[in-house]
């Protein structure tokens, strides 16, 4: 291997110790269990989310609405406990039914109504922000709040759905590793082995890189691009799931950067390991990557409106040595 292969592969690699070792140097406190805790916590919903539009990377679209359904999965939450006073397995259980259930419409628009994916996700997106706050006409989710109608909501979070958002398990020193990444890391090894050892898997690949020549081989292309949307909105409804448990409301306001940094760990992924496709384990650490670069900034007192500037840059300079160093990104 060249030296210009070598830095195509290791580069992202290297360059995510290398901000390790810059902040754990810069930043009072980065190397310690409560960062760490924090690291974690950033991860787990943002790599759930970033999952999900893995998938639908993987058959050559985009869906720009795991935002809205993760917010939207949040809101319904508490609305089915909070308003309805129903429990815990009745929300998760309506939640996930919403995601696959907008990911069914996703799909069903880009596959048979030819909306491109862009616009039919970025469509169903404004859709769900207006639609989340019609209930409670725009006011967050709390036991003791006033409905639109005169009544008051006296429901509450079971401590069992709180858990899933607020409990850390032990790893070595007590409460480090909170349940949401393990929900992220059980949920990233399922769709990496689905992904990458499934025959249905290695056809979503197929059909992101030729679809015609698959629709030719015989593959039902349009079932294997709507069930990517519905893996998208299913992984998107338990990222909402994690979060309602974490905050115990429905913060109206709780998921405006979900889709940006999302986005980007699934966009970082292609840079790591030199893989220049969409995958599993790329995301993963890219999710990872986002988490790390935002605790240090925050540690580091850097103003807020710096963030997505630096993410940017990040993103960026990754996808340059994954397609412009490499050259797969030519035609």
């Amino acid at each position: 291997m060249t030296l210009r292969d070598h830095a195509i592969r290791y580069g992202f690699i290297v360059l995510l110790f290398g901000l390790v070792a810059y902040f754990a140097i810069a930043a009072d406190g980065f190397v310690s269990p409560q960062s760490a805790v924090f690291i974690f916590q950033s991860v787990a919903i943002t790599g759930v989310l970033a999952l999900g539009v893995t998938a639908t990377l993987v058959v050559g679209g985009f869906d720009l609405s795991i935002g809205s359904v993760a917010t939207s999965a949040m809101m319904a939450a508490a609305y089915v406990m909070v308003v309805l006073e129903q429990n815990a397995f009745v929300a998760v259980i309506i939640c996930l039914l919403i995601g696959a259930f907008v990911g069914l419409i996703n799909g069903w628009l880009i596959v048979y109504m030819r909306v491109p994916d862009l616009l039919a996700t970025l469509g169903m997106m404004f859709l769900l922000v207006g639609l989340q706050r019609i209930p409670t006409e725009g006011r967050s989710i709390a036991t003791g709040m006033t409905m639109p109608d005169g009544s008051v909501a006296n429901g509450k979070f079971s401590d069992a759905f709180l858990a899933l958002g607020r409990h850390r398990f032990d790893f070595f020193i007590p409460n480090l590793i909170p349940v949401s990444v393990v929900v992220l890391l059980v949920l990233a090894v399922l769709i990496w082995f689905f992904l990458e050892y499934t025959r249905f898997g290695r056809m979503m690949y197929a059909v992101g890189s030729n679809e015609r020549a698959a629709e030719l081989a015989g593959a039902p292309v349009k079932a294997y691009k709507i069930w990517a949307y519905v893996i998208s909105g299913v992984f998107a409804s338990i990222g909402g799931i994690l979060l309602a448990a974490r905050l115990g409301r429905g913060d109206i306001a709780s998921g405006n950067n979900l889709l940006l940094d999302a986005v980007a760990a699934a966009l970082i992924g292609y840079a790591v390991l030199g893989a220049a496709k969409p995958n599993a384990f790329g995301t993963a650490i890219g999710a990872l990557f986002v988490g790390i670069l935002l605790q240090g900034l925050t540690m580091m007192n850097a103003p807020y409106y710096t963030q997505d500037f630096v993410k940017g840059v990040v993103l960026v300079v990754a996808l340059v040595f994954t397609f412009a160093l490499s050259g797969r990104g030519r035609n």
